[in-house]
């Protein structure tokens, strides 16, 4: 049996899933493409986030992808001016919450992007400039805990507003737009 890989750019608002059995109604990656069965997503980025997600329809590739050894990348607005010192935190690793528990995160690359990314509008307005500043930051993770980003944010001091996914490994999100499915060989991460 041959497997079948996709990049997709998920959009904001979608679930990382292609099933959803409680009562309220989402909207499911099934939603964008018709694509085979047994596609599962690898990884998740939560309703609130966009950008990057790979699919594919080999189990085994999933696991390496999801592995410590493959970076991920996103592009981060964040409410308020961001500090060289709340970059340096985030760095070598802050507490956050996980089920339950306290957590350290593990030291991470992160910097301050002093032009703003050239993403499409995103659905819902994220607030305008009455509310202060904003800044964008690149963080690349090797962990995917459960919000982890949006907590690393907070943990700062400077709440997330906007997460985009911009690469796994080797596969960056490119010019892809919100929504968009391109069918791929592989995934060389």
């Amino acid at each position: 049996m041959s497997h079948r890989h996709f990049i997709i750019y998920k959009p904001y608002g979608y679930l990382s899933q292609f099933t959803y059995n409680l009562k309220r109604t989402k909207k499911l990656l099934g939603e964008l493409y018709d694509f085979p069965e047994n596609t599962m997503a690898i990884g998740r980025l939560d309703e609130d986030s966009e950008g990057l997600l790979l699919l594919t329809t080999d189990g085994m590739m999933s696991e390496i992808v999801r592995s410590r050894k493959v970076e991920k990348e996103y592009y981060v607005q964040v409410d308020g001016t961001v500090t060289e010192e709340a970059i340096e935190q985030l760095k070598d690793g802050v507490e956050i919450g996980f089920k339950g528990t306290r957590y350290v995160t593990k030291p991470c690359e992160a910097s301050i992007l002093h032009e703003t990314p050239a993403f499409p509008e995103r659905g819902k307005k994220i607030r305008d400039e009455r509310h202060g500043p904003t800044s964008w930051l690149s963080v690349t993770v090797t962990e995917g805990k459960f919000r982890q980003v949006r907590k690393m944010t907070a943990a700062v001091g400077f709440p997330t507003l906007r997460l985009v996914r911009v690469r796994v490994g080797n596969v960056a999100l490119g010019r892809l737009q919100p929504g968009e499915v391109t069918e791929v060989g592989g995934f060389d991460v």
